[in-house]
């Protein structure tokens, strides 16, 4: 699978921004989409899942509340929209997929798929 993420940007402290994800090669059924962050100088981190059935998300401690994950089957996407944005919410983000049947994993070493990143910029 392919992936192609887009919708970074620069917003201010509070502002939104919604992230895509545009996934191509072949069918989603049994994967998990997953979004990371990396900030400069800093390792990979977890942002947010989805399994592609969408019965379950889960959501890094740090946005959880602020930021949601969904998925558009009739495009072949994952979204990530957030809202309440804070300067440590800078980084690169990046798309990720694993086929995994229903299991969701906080590891970016399990994650076969990648986007190119998109970068998110929070001013305070």
């Amino acid at each position: 699978v392919q992936l192609q993420a887009s919708g970074g940007g620069l917003v201010q402290a509070g502002g939104s921004l919604r992230l895509s994800c545009a996934a191509s090669g072949r069918a989603l059924s049994g994967y998990t989409l997953a979004w990371f962050r990396q900030a400069p100088e800093k390792e990979r981190v977890f942002v947010a899942a989805i399994t592609w059935s969408g019965n379950r998300k889960e959501y890094a401690d740090s946005v959880q509340g602020r930021f949601t994950i969904s998925g558009d089957a009739a495009v072949n996407a994952v979204f990530l929209q957030m809202n309440s944005l804070k300067p440590e919410d800078t980084g690169t983000y990046y798309c990720a997929a694993q086929r995994s049947f229903g299991r969701i994993s906080w590891s970016q070493y399990e994650y076969r798929a990648w986007g190119q990143g998109t970068l998110v910029t929070v001013s305070s």
